[in-house]
């Protein structure tokens, strides 16, 4: 069978984990591929502004009758030199509250990991709170972040996002 995203889907895949990787700065992360809905590229102009709201909150968009938030995770982790170019996209979550879009540098590609090739998430300061990390994902000498993007976006910092939009 093949997904949206163009990659084959066996029965014999049910051991690993699928994830979706993308890429902030240099370094690559990959989420659950089951939250994410679709991926669209990046457009400032379908975006509404909301007040006082956190800068990593680039607004709101509406996506098919839906209204939904946009955080780009480049500002939310602290990344220096944001730029938006052709390859930058957002990637709609549907996560178990709402949908989520979140802004990334890029998406590469959907990748099946085994148990075998995580690693516990490491316990030092990183971007971001390490509650929030699932652990170190390793294929070949590719290393991935892997992170647990609904408790990132169902946090109580992203709380704001809600009664912003609500």
């Amino acid at each position: 069978m093949t997904t949206q995203f163009g990659y084959n889907a066996t029965q014999g895949d049910t051991a690993g984990q699928e994830y979706l990787v993308f890429t902030l700065a240099a370094q690559e992360y990959g989420i659950d591929i089951l939250k994410v809905q679709e991926i669209r590229g990046y457009d400032s102009q379908s975006v509404t502004r909301i007040a006082n709201v956190p800068s990593f909150v680039k607004g709101v968009t509406n996506l098919r009758g839906i209204i939904v938030p946009i955080v780009d995770m480049r500002i939310k982790f602290n990344l220096e030199n944001v730029e938006y170019n052709h390859q930058t996209v957002v990637v709609i979550l549907n996560l178990q509250s709402r949908v989520v879009g979140v802004v990334v540098d890029g998406v590469s590609d959907v990748l099946m990991l085994q148990p075998s090739q995580i690693s516990a998430a490491p316990q030092f300061g990183t971007a971001f709170s390490t509650e929030y990390l699932t652990g170190i994902g390793t294929l070949g000498e590719r290393m991935l972040i892997l992170v647990d993007i609904e408790k990132l976006m169902t946090s109580e910092e992203m709380a704001l996002v809600e009664s912003a939009v609500v």
